[in-house]
């Protein structure tokens, strides 16, 4: 990989923050966009705008068209096995809403049980927290150890005749734990239990298959994917999907209405009411296109390497401490130094021109868990070189003569 070529496709890194050039570490929370991205945005705005599925002239044709190019785009970006089994929403936290609320609908009862982890972001615990206030559901949080790995034998063990889901995260935004999905999903098929999949870190880092993870529900967010804000995905088996209720109502995703009666539309639009982000859904064709031309085990990689070099670097540096020390480790690199609030680190290391994020990642479970109110985080992507890595390191030495640390 030429990183420095890769670095010039993302128009944000000719900016300069407080004069210094910019050393983004920040894309756990959002990854920043290639050009062909942009262009997207700003061709089908300026010259193919018009909204989809309902007319029949040429502008709605072609974008209609573009709009289901990404939906088979992302099935075989995530190797499902139809894209009826692709659903667009407006971010991850909305797709596990949608299957929180949906199937929870459907099979949730007073006392049944829905099994998260303590590594869980709040979008995939405050949606089923709502099912534990509406219908008398029990939530169960399967524990990590001191490394932040999930210990699997007590996961087994919190499975009972009662426990209806398993939801759980691919990748921790904190720890950087990769977490062995596919171990999970046959532990729970053994008890017919499905498996949601929270990807939202995942997905730009990891090679993901959903035919290989067997998960029953998958969700990303498509702006931590070199993409736009305002698109996430929902992969669910199609046997889910032809049985669920639709989530929302509205126009699209209906086939006939009358006075008396509604059916709705077959997959996805059923799944797909209203006015969808049709110019960011096309643009994150571009995204998926990009990310291919690069090859995904390249940026895996790249990223491993870079990491590496990033922890070696950071643990030399006295008072500094790493949140984790898991088997399997993404870019996610969340660490505290003593004396100094991480949001005082973000601000300084800010000076420099470094973007990283401070406080408890929307994870104040898991938070409370490690018995820390705050982190700070810096977090990889495909743009990211070692000289970022050395322009963090010395803004956090630079932090530690601000404070007078030894």
């Amino acid at each position: 990989m030429d990183i420095n070529t890769i670095k010039s496709e993302f128009p944000i890194f000719s900016k300069k923050i407080n004069g210094k050039s910019l050393v983004y570490l920040d894309s756990s929370n959002s990854s920043q966009k290639p050009i062909s991205v942009l262009n997207s945005l700003d061709n089908f705005y300026k010259n193919e705008f018009s909204n989809i599925g309902r007319s029949i002239h040429s502008l709605a044709v072609n974008a209609t068209n573009k709009f289901e190019e990404t939906r088979i785009s992302v099935k075989k970006f995530i190797n499902a096995n139809s894209k009826e089994e692709i659903i667009f929403t407006k971010n991850a936290t909305e797709s596990i809403n949608l299957v929180a609320t949906t199937f929870g609908q459907q099979n949730i009862n007073k006392g049944d049980e829905i099994l998260i982890t303590e590594l869980e972001h709040h979008s995939n615990y405050v949606p089923w927290h709502y099912l534990r206030e509406t219908k008398g559901a029990v939530i169960k949080f399967a524990p990590i150890n001191d490394d932040g790995d999930i210990i699997i034998e007590k996961l087994k063990e919190l499975i009972t005749s009662k426990t209806k889901i398993i939801a759980v995260t691919h990748l921790s935004n904190v720890t950087g734990t990769i977490v062995p999905i596919k171990e999970i999903v046959e532990i729970a098929r053994k008890k017919n239990i499905p498996v949601l999949v929270d990807g939202c870190q995942s997905a730009p880092h990891i090679k993901i298959d959903v035919k290989d993870l067997d998960c029953d529900f998958y969700a990303i967010s498509c702006h931590k994917v070199y993409g736009p804000t305002g698109v996430g995905i929902l992969y669910a088996k199609k046997k889910w999907l032809e049985k669920l209720p639709p989530y929302i109502g509205g126009g699209g995703m209906i086939s006939e209405v009358k006075k008396n009666k509604i059916t709705y539309a077959p997959l996805p639009e059923k799944y797909e009411a209203g006015t969808m982000p049709t110019a960011e859904v096309v643009a994150f064709n571009e995204s998926i296109k990009f990310i291919e031309s690069i090859g995904m085990e390249n940026i895996i990689n790249h990223e491993k390497k870079l990491t590496n070099y990033a922890l070696e670097n950071l643990k030399n540096i006295n008072s500094v401490n790493i949140i984790g020390n898991p088997k399997n480790k993404a870019g996610v690199i969340s660490f505290v130094i003593k004396g100094i609030h991480p949001h005082d680190i973000s601000t300084i290391v800010d000076e420099e021109g470094v973007a990283i994020r401070a406080g408890h990642h929307c994870c104040q479970i898991l938070h409370d868990r490690l018995n820390l109110p705050a982190t700070a985080r810096a977090s990889i992507g495909m743009y990211n070189t070692k000289e970022d890595i050395d322009v963090l390191c010395e803004a956090i030495k630079n932090c530690r003569k601000v404070f007078e640390l030894k």
